[in-house]
């Protein structure tokens, strides 16, 4: 908690968890009090929370623009992308099996792949550009006989940078190798329809919606065939064996139609522009963007201070929630992953902050944090 020298909480890092949007708290409170039946069990005590799930599921689909039955509940985002992953892989267990992603996924991506490359698996990771940018040309190159999963998120996480999606699924779709994409970032911020970005699987993470943690959502396009990685009854069509939580889905399928609104953020990205020229006007040149300056997400801005610790910046800003780009071991500065991939200098890396706005951010927020930065870097 702030104290009276630094003032009240500021919070900037909605990419790494959002609140719980009123409206949804008020669609999961029955489930907390009365209606706590098995969806499964057929009698009265389920009624309420099987019309709920299948509610939940139809507002999904609708969000995403697919059938309900494209959609399947997971405990969130990382298990919705070893569900796509692994599924795949394990559908087809005994083929030489080739996966093509990118150098910036996120771990719930790497490191599924990178375990199945101890199975036999081989995996191309596509450089990106300085800007976090995938060229989609890197995909077509990198696809054989044997590739049987494209994986590209559809926004990084820690600098925004949206990528060219429809595209890549264009040369998916021409090779005939199914396309996923980890869309945990994008939902609720830019469109997301299944059928626009072409994409045969699409992961979502509650959390980042404003809709609570524990739940999230794999689209499956029809006709792709995946292999559980839960095995018990027959849920989720057979595709994830588990109780259904009516609680968790109903708070996703409202957080889901909340959201059609919010599409496209403008008010939110006026915002987040205006953070950055007063960044600009205050610090000059010693201050520099990381990410792509013109496909990124509406609510994000990273930023590198050069020859600062970007760590050691927020520490003096203890009331300021924001998440850095580097991370100290033993007194040695490493970059992150995404940074590392896109080139940046160490020198200009560590400094690295992201902000990351959302639906409450307001203008005095972002103003406070300009002005307390001032303070810390003069």
């Amino acid at each position: 908690m702030a104290n009276e020298a630094t003032g009240k909480p500021i919070y900037l890092d909605y990419n790494a968890s959002t609140p719980i949007d009123p409206a949804v708290a008020a669609v999961m409170r029955p489930f907390l009090e009365t209606d706590y039946g098995n969806p499964s069990s057929g009698h009265w005590a389920s009624v309420p929370a099987a019309a709920a799930l299948e509610g939940a599921r139809r507002q999904v689909a609708e969000f995403f623009g697919c059938t309900v039955d494209e959609i399947v509940f997971t405990s969130g985002g990382s298990e919705a992308n070893n569900l796509a992953v692994k599924g795949l892989f394990f559908s087809r267990r005994d083929r030489p099996s080739h996966i093509v992603t990118s150098q910036i996924e996120h771990p719930a991506i790497v490191a599924p792949c990178r375990f199945l490359e101890r199975l036999g698996a081989t995996v191309t990771y596509v450089p990106v550009d300085g800007s976090g940018l995938v060229d989609p040309d890197d995909i077509r190159k990198a696809i054989t006989k044997d590739t049987f999963l494209i994986s590209i998120m559809h926004a990084n996480n820690e600098i925004g940078t949206v990528q060219p999606i429809a595209e890549i699924a264009k040369i998916a779709r021409a090779h005939g190798v199914p396309l996923h994409s980890d869309a945990a970032q994008s939902v609720g911020k830019i469109p997301t329809k299944v059928q626009e970005l072409g994409v045969d699987l699409l992961s979502v993470a509650g959390h980042k919606v404003y809709a609570p943690k524990g739940i999230g959502a794999l689209y499956i396009r029809r006709g792709i065939a995946i292999e559980p990685l839960i095995h018990g009854a027959g849920h989720e069509r057979g595709r994830r064996a588990g109780t259904e939580s009516a609680l968790l889905a109903a708070g996703l399928g409202k957080a889901c139609e909340v959201a059609q609104s919010w599409i496209g953020m403008p008010a939110t990205q006026r915002l987040r522009d205006l953070f950055w020229d007063r960044l600009r006007a205050a610090f000059g040149d010693r201050v520099a963007l990381n990410g792509h300056p013109h496909r990124h997400l509406p609510n994000t801005l990273n930023v590198s201070f050069a020859g600062h610790v970007g760590a050691e910046i927020l520490a003096e800003m203890p009331n300021v929630a924001a998440s850095t780009g580097s991370a100290c071991h033993s007194g040695e500065i490493t970059l992150s992953p995404v940074l590392e991939a896109m080139g940046i200098a160490p020198e200009i890396g560590m400094g690295a902050i992201r902000f990351s706005l959302g639906r409450g951010t307001t203008q005095d927020e972002v103003e406070g944090v300009v002005d307390q930065l001032r303070r810390v870097l003069a």
